[in-house]
């Protein structure tokens, strides 16, 4: 099989030039683009109430009006509002000849000097066009209540406080039969949950999640629950990747811990292939004698770069087994993490057709550096941070802890992501500094 050099015509020989993370950024762009266009959407057909998160795979149409019928927005006495003369009499009477309820429509036909009893939802009959409110009528002149109506007895009304259509709603109001409500693409939250159940739409057509298999290799990794062995520790990547994805909606296939092995390590490549249309692995793509995830990569399928210019995340290997992507991740925990959100995540935000979804997007802040950092030009650098704000109400951050990416403490204190961009030096104090938010993200 290939591997893709970019900037070399030899393309039987890794690029043993880190890419900038921005030039990484593109390729991979290119390439999901790429897989897009000879990849037909999977959709798949679920209950309404299993909806939530998912995103549509074609358009909503209304088959009914909303509301189905003209209805009180209130609750009150229903009448037709006479038609004014030039005197515009202020005073109106009308007999009260029975209720309607929400479910319990009145269905005798009301004569032009009679009024019915309604409440809010409840269906208007035809020939009634205005409705007053209780509290407009239920009081005397002196702001009292006024003794319960029974049926039959006259209700005089100020008409100068009403006009036809008053707390009416009419049918279709809300949305119009035959009107598209939601379009292919848009994700499903509650409100539209509760569109849909309005229009008595009991299932619906979704994009089928995103399968992505994980798994950790390692010769010195335990699963969290054992009897901890020397020289051993636990596996946190796989958990990590697991949050991350899930907070994405994907489908997650965890295969669990490879052998530091070619074989074994093959096996689970191949496997992971036929189940996932991404793969995600944690360790072995450094130039260590037991990293073998990026010469398999080589070997069973492509590899479009293995190097990148960012810290934490040098090693980071991308490309192609089957059908599957595959990024092969550091080993170091915050490596993993910062590889996935500036690297992995903008990918699957594109296959899943929510790379424009603002629910997803990450907002970059601005903010002064409360303290000088360290920076070499020629690398990206991701620092964890805290932020405050100072007497001026401005925002600032300081690094959150010790910044190894092997250091998970300080990530869980951080509240962002201090970026340091490709060609920045040193950081002086009082400097502007962009910030990735870290809630939402992870």
């Amino acid at each position: 099989m290939k591997t893709l050099d970019p900037s070399s015509q030899n393309t039987q020989a890794f690029n043993t030039q880190a890419l900038s993370l921005g030039q990484a950024q593109q390729r991979i762009d290119q390439c999901v683009q790429d897989l897009l266009q000879n990849t037909s959407l999977r959709t798949e057909r679920i209950q309404l109430e299993e909806a939530f998160g998912r995103t549509l795979a074609q358009d909503i149409t209304s088959a009914v009006h909303v509301p189905a019928h003209t209805n009180s927005a209130m609750d009150g006495f229903a009448f037709r509002m006479p038609q004014k003369t030039n005197a515009e009499p202020t005073n109106m009477r009308f007999k009260l000849v029975g209720e309607s309820l929400a479910g319990k429509p009145f269905t005798k036909t009301v004569a032009h000097d009679e009024c019915i009893k309604i409440m809010t939802g409840a269906l208007l009959p035809l020939e009634l066009d205005t409705v007053a409110p209780f509290e407009s009528v239920m009081m005397d002149s002196l702001g009292e209540p006024k003794n319960e109506l029974t049926l039959g007895q006259w209700i005089d009304m100020d008409g100068a406080r009403f006009k036809a259509g008053d707390n009416r709603r009419l049918a279709g109001e809300d949305i119009q039969k035959g009107a598209r409500v939601l379009l292919q693409g848009q994700r499903l939250h509650a409100a539209s949950m509760g569109l849909m159940a309005s229009l008595g739409i009991a299932q619906v057509e979704v994009q089928a999640l995103l399968k992505v298999a994980i798994f950790s290799t390692g010769d010195e990794l335990q699963r969290p629950g054992e009897t901890l062995k020397p020289g051993m520790i636990f596996d946190s990547n796989r958990y990590t990747l697991k949050g991350l994805l899930q907070g994405l909606g994907c489908e997650v296939i965890d295969l669990g811990i490879a052998a530091d092995q070619p074989l074994a390590l093959k096996h689970m490549l191949l496997e992971a292939a036929k189940v996932s249309d991404v793969i995600i692995t944690s360790g072995g793509v450094s130039d260590g004698d037991a990293d073998h995830t990026k010469a398999l990569m080589q070997d069973m399928g492509e590899v479009y770069f293995w190097k990148i210019a960012m810290r934490p995340g040098r090693p980071l290997a991308f490309g192609k087994i089957g059908n599957s992507l595959l990024f092969g991740l550091p080993g170091n925990p915050v490596a993993v993490m910062v590889t996935f959100l500036s690297l992995v995540r903008p990918a699957l935000l594109q296959m899943t057709r929510r790379q424009d979804d603002p629910a997803f997007a990450i907002s970059t802040l601005t903010a002064l550096c409360d303290e000088p950092i360290k920076k070499k030009p020629g690398r990206t650098e991701f620092q964890r941070g805290m932020t405050r704000r100072n007497a001026h109400g401005q925002l600032c951050v300081r690094l959150s802890g010790h910044q190894g990416s092997g250091i998970l403490s300080s990530m869980v204190q951080a509240d962002c992501l201090i970026v340091l961009e490709h060609d920045r030096a040193d950081i002086q104090a009082q400097e502007t500094v962009t910030l990735w938010p870290l809630p939402g993200l992870i």
